[in-house]
């Protein structure tokens, strides 16, 4: 039976969910290596409603996070606080603007940022059990605060404003390229810039791919 990895989405479209390139190219990576998803995401309303056409914000409208989430799972999606670190090998959170605006806060509150209850239990849980949890684009962010205490080892690429408020939080960041990821092999960490740093989606998925190899062989 092949590796279960848990991936959690956090909505549908760049600007106010999961990133859908990134996302499809993390699914694509595991099922290439043999693995099988298991994708969840919060039952909870998005922070708000961005029309991807105009970039602007549909005021008044809503959407759930794990009902959006199901449009990339093709409806094979639980509800995060549904899923057991008990069933994975490991964990990866693909980015996109839902995991700073719907899995946690950190795109309004920065370093003083909270976390949606039920990802954060899931990536301690994960975490705690010795078991590698991976991260991209803007998803290391959830990681410094969720486990900042330990001081980890993470990438968002290069970007000073947002490496600042990591560091803020407990993690050292690391610089890196587009199309690599950096290892905490202590913790068991993986991220990769992706569409921080992206110019193309060639681009996003070499990293994405070069991690979820990674992460796969780390279990």
């Amino acid at each position: 039976m092949g590796k279960k990895i848990g991936v959690i989405l956090s909505g549908c479209g760049v600007y106010d969910g999961a990133e859908i390139h990134e996302s499809v190219v993390t699914l694509l990576a595991i099922d290439r290596n043999g693995a099988e998803a298991v994708m969840c995401a919060p039952n909870v309303d998005q922070l708000h409603v961005v029309n991807h056409l105009t970039g602007e914000v549909d005021e008044g409208a809503t959407r759930n996070v794990l009902v959006e989430s199901a449009r990339i799972a093709r409806g094979e999606i639980r509800d995060v606080t549904e899923v057991s670190a008990d069933e994975l090998d490991a964990l990866i959170l693909p980015g996109g603007f839902g995991a700073a605006k719907n899995l946690c806060d950190f795109a309004v509150n920065g370093p003083d940022c909270k976390v949606d209850a039920g990802v954060a239990a899931l990536v301690r849980a994960v975490h705690e059990q010795g078991k590698p949890v991976a991260a991209v684009c803007i998803a290391p962010a959830l990681l410094a605060k969720v486990l900042g205490d330990e001081g980890p080892e993470l990438t968002i690429g290069n970007d000073a404003d947002t490496a600042g408020a990591m560091a803020t939080m407990g993690a050292a960041h690391v610089e890196c390229p587009v199309t690599e990821f950096v290892v905490d092999q202590d913790r068991k960490l993986i991220s990769s810039p992706a569409y921080m740093l992206a110019q193309n989606i060639a681009e996003a998925a070499e990293g994405i791919e070069k991690t979820v190899a990674a992460l796969i062989e780390m279990t």
